[in-house]
């Protein structure tokens, strides 16, 4: 029997969490561990009660807004943030935990994840954001990229 390791179970979660995504450029997933418990799940869409891309259409795509510009042009928050705001909703501590997302995070999602304490991040694909590999970089996070 072939048990997954840890990081390729908590992964498998984050493809289920894109799952849900109403983006329609990109399906993004994210969750939150702690002690090898998931703490919050995220994934890329409007805000709560809000209409959706899939309902509205992609600002993004109808004004020709190049991938991993302009982030706040956009209806949708990303999958970090969603579970970053789950977690503080639920008022649950995400203090030293490690975030596994099927994309690496853009500088705004990095700044958050430094603000909100997490140790570590578990990324799939990669998304190009040197700013965002600093930073993390200068707060001593741990990025790591997976390799099933």
């Amino acid at each position: 029997m072939n048990r997954p390791s840890w990081d390729e179970y908590f992964m498998a979660f984050t493809k289920v969490a894109a799952s849900r995504s109403t983006c329609l450029r990109r399906h993004v997933g994210a969750i939150l561990v702690k002690d090898k418990r998931i703490l919050a799940t995220g994934y890329n869409g409007a805000p709560a009660g809000m209409k959706h891309c899939l309902e509205v259409g992609c600002l993004r795509e109808n004004t020709s807004i190049p991938s991993g510009t302009r982030h706040e042009l956009c209806r949708g928050l990303h999958a970090e943030q969603n579970a970053i705001i789950q977690a503080a909703f639920h008022g649950i501590s995400i203090k030293g935990s490690r975030l596994y997302c099927t994309n690496k995070p853009c500088v705004i999602c990095s700044k958050m994840i430094i603000n909100a304490g997490i140790r570590s991040v578990c990324y799939e694909e990669g998304y190009e954001d040197p700013l965002a590999d600093q930073m993390l970089n200068e707060a001593g996070i741990i990025l790591e990229r997976f390799q099933p």
